[in-house]
């Protein structure tokens, strides 16, 4: 949406006060992200100036549209997510004059992943980092999940498309791409396509050989395929990092959530896939208080986290989302069950985390600097997906956007503390 309005004429400012179009891309995926969203809304609309036009976008008003108008009386549009490619439109025809009731932009036709994007690049660049979209929306029948409802069924983007979009991003400076979609591991079914997202990385890597990182985000249990397993394994640019939600490990959870419940397959997948990729890191996503989690489920999920010890964990506690396929089985464990079993959860990987960043200690890594803050450089190595894993502090002087070497001294639950290996060699 920003380059198509800067394209139209628009420039962006970093203040509210200070815009003609304040525009809120808002989420609808869990409760807390909806209360966010509306509360961002509300402060906006209080302060909302004369001549000053306020549009609720993105996932929430796609499905609560009219509910959002009608708890924030200030919003003058609402956009969704199936044609947010019109956002000029929408605003042109907001700012002829004053609405007396919201404007709503929410088509019913289905969105046109790939056929009427308006040659808007479907990146974000954040420094040295790109997020580079291949698909949008999801198949998948998770019991607790919105998305389908919210984004549609799954669209893949041309792989034409993203070859010219990564190329461009590499001549930007771009050191390190990373591949999102709801479902990575679906790329390209509905393109008639087998392993796709192991052939979207073949003709990446052949595309842009000299792009230093490629990095996959969001794999589905049971999609992980030996194909990609040996891309990633042989390929020099992907790391060796997957973030694959698992969401738990107790069969019944996983049969009422509707997603896949053989936990053998996860077993011998993450042993396959560790002795075959050198140095994997690998991350996962888990629920605590679904809908009917009985303790003894809870504690399947206690050993499995214990016995698999993951490099990375993210937890949520379970958020009712009326509409989904589980809303008939209610939301009966209660919030303080929730929070006990997230505690317990989050305290076991603490430790495992700790011990796990331990063993690097002595060992070199090659860091991504982002950032400098009182003579300490600041990056993150192959283990670190931006905003939610963690980073690597280096002492002395370094480059930012440059890939060091750098050799860990110390060790934190989360991050690491280090120097940079060239420093080592001139002492």
């Amino acid at each position: 949406m920003a380059q198509l309005l800067l394209r139209d004429g628009y420039r962006a400012v970093d203040e509210p006060s200070r815009a003609q179009v304040l525009i809120v891309n808002t989420c609808g995926f869990i409760g807390p992200a909806k209360e966010e969203s509306l509360r961002v809304l509300r402060e906006l609309a209080d302060g909302k100036k004369r001549n000053q036009i306020l549009i609720a976008a993105g996932c929430l008003t796609q499905r609560y549209g009219a509910e959002v108008a009608e708890k924030v009386p200030g919003v003058d549009g609402v956009l969704g997510t199936r044609r947010w490619m019109d956002i000029v439109q929408v605003v042109r025809e907001l700012r002829k004059g004053p609405y007396p009731v919201p404007l709503y932009h929410l088509p019913d036709e289905a969105k046109t992943v790939g056929t009427d994007e308006q040659n808007a690049m479907r990146v974000s660049v954040a420094g040295a980092s790109a997020y580079l979209k291949v698909a949008d929306g999801c198949r998948r029948p998770c019991a607790f999940c919105a998305i389908p409802l919210i984004k549609g069924t799954a669209v893949s983007r041309p792989i034409e498309s993203i070859l010219d979009e990564a190329r461009r991003l590499r001549d930007r400076g771009v050191r390190e791409l990373i591949l999102i979609a709801q479902d990575t591991t679906d790329y390209g079914h509905d393109l008639g396509m087998k392993d796709g997202l192991a052939i979207l990385l073949e003709r990446l890597t052949a595309a842009v050989p000299d792009l230093d990182w490629i990095r996959v985000m969001y794999a589905y249990p049971g999609y992980v395929t030996d194909r990609l397993i040996d891309v990633m394994a042989s390929s020099r640019q992907v790391l060796p990092y997957l973030d694959m939600p698992l969401q738990h490990a107790h069969p019944k959870t996983l049969y009422r959530m509707r997603r896949p419940s053989n936990v053998d397959w996860v077993y011998q997948t993450l042993e396959k896939m560790r002795s075959r990729i050198r140095n994997l890191a690998i991350r996962t996503t888990f629920i605590v208080g679904y809908s009917g989690e009985t303790e003894e489920e809870f504690q399947a999920l206690y050993d499995f986290v214990k016995d698999i010890r993951f490099d990375r964990v993210g937890a949520f506690q379970f958020s009712f989302e009326p509409g989904t396929a589980s809303e008939p089985l209610g939301d009966p464990v209660p919030a303080e069950v929730k929070a006990e079993r997230y505690a317990r959860l989050m305290e076991l990987q603490q430790g495992i985390s700790l011990q796990v960043n331990q063993s690097f200690v002595g060992k070199t890594l090659d860091v991504l600097i982002e950032g400098h803050d009182k003579g300490i450089a600041i990056g993150r190595s192959y283990r670190d997906a931006p905003e939610i894993d963690g980073l690597v502090f280096v002492e002395g002087k370094t480059k930012m956007g440059e890939i060091v070497p750098v050799r860990i001294t110390g060790a934190m639950a989360y991050d690491l503390t280090g120097v940079p290996a060239s420093e080592l060699i001139r002492l």
